[in-house]
């Protein structure tokens, strides 16, 4: 059996039969040319004969065509329904999950503010712990549900002309609380003047907090992020860096992989670099990492002054 009808009898016995009968079917019509050339000579009706089996090989390979065609499209579409169906499952998961997370962090952060009355210093700190997961868990629905759109074909910019430092500022200002919880120190650097270009200011604030979320998860109790937007000939460059520890080579080639993170023993799903990444690509940029064990880490995001990126409902 060779590797081409192995394939396709693992795609389906219709597939199998359909392309089974194409490859009879050219190989008819290659018989039928061959008799026309060679019986040519020999008489008008062994002419004649030759030129039916040729005109017969030709529509049985036509045939054969359209029914793998058929085939192939069901496929596609069977292809497309499991998808869709996933993409509507993942959906649905998150958005349960969501909203009782939501809630639940709420009650903690009313009890911290001490409006139903005193803490003792133990059940202060079990709130906190409380609050800090139910963030977590509310921030993986929430990568889940854009995850699903990703998949569903639905996540695609809304395009505006956007200033890239109002961007960062914003990020980095509502990030200080969970830095300072760790101790870490978050500076920004930023141009006087940035140009403004074609993007979608919820998406790139997005993909901003994931790297900056990222750095301050891998990054250790008293260490350093730093943020940096600089104005390139190309567009925009967005620079995060950590000073923490850093990732081996192994650990590097497990980024930008659903599922994975660059540390073993870690909170995280790897969806935030996923999706940072699904992002960027978007809006026509590209995204590096420069690591080494030891030595922290470096993500660099850039973004073009004219995107490829398609507007449309995010």
């Amino acid at each position: 059996m060779t590797a081409d009808v192995a394939a396709d009898r693992r795609r389906g016995p219709a597939h199998w039969v359909a392309a089974r009968g194409l490859r009879l079917g050219w190989v008819a019509a290659a018989v039928g040319v061959a008799a026309v050339v060679g019986f040519g000579a020999a008489g008008l009706w062994a002419l004649a004969t030759a030129s039916a089996g040729l005109a017969a090989g030709v529509v049985v390979a036509a045939t054969g065509t359209r029914q793998v065609t058929r085939a192939q499209r069901a496929e596609l579409e069977n292809l497309t329904a499991q998808v869709d169906r996933r993409a509507e499952q993942v959906a649905a998961l998150g958005h349960e999950l969501r909203t009782p997370l939501t809630m639940i962090k709420g009650a903690a952060d009313l009890l911290l503010e001490r409006t139903p009355g005193p803490l003792t210093a133990a059940q202060e700190r079990f709130l906190q712990v409380i609050g800090h997961q139910c963030t977590h868990v509310v921030a993986l629905c929430e990568s889940l549900l854009t995850q699903a759109k990703i998949e569903a074909g639905l996540f695609t910019p809304r395009l505006e002309r956007a200033d890239v430092s109002v961007l960062a500022r914003d990020v980095v200002t509502a990030m200080r609380p969970l830095c300072a919880q760790r101790q870490q120190r978050i500076t920004l650097d930023t141009p006087q003047v940035t140009p403004r270009i074609p993007a979608d200011p919820l998406l790139i604030a997005q993909a901003m907090t994931n790297l900056v979320s990222n750095a301050s998860r891998f990054t250790t109790i008293g260490g350093n992020i730093d943020v940096r937007v600089m104005a390139v000939d190309t567009g925009v460059a967005i620079y995060v860096t950590d000073d923490g520890a850093g990732m081996s080579r192994e650990q590097r080639q497990r980024l930008f992989h659903r599922f994975a993170t660059g540390r073993p023993l870690e909170d995280g799903t790897g969806l935030g670099l996923v999706i940072t990444k699904t992002i960027v690509e978007l809006h026509g940029g590209s995204i590096m990492v420069d690591t080494a064990s030891a030595r922290g880490t470096t993500f660099l995001f850039t973004l073009p002054a004219g995107t490829s990126g398609k507007a449309g409902p995010a």
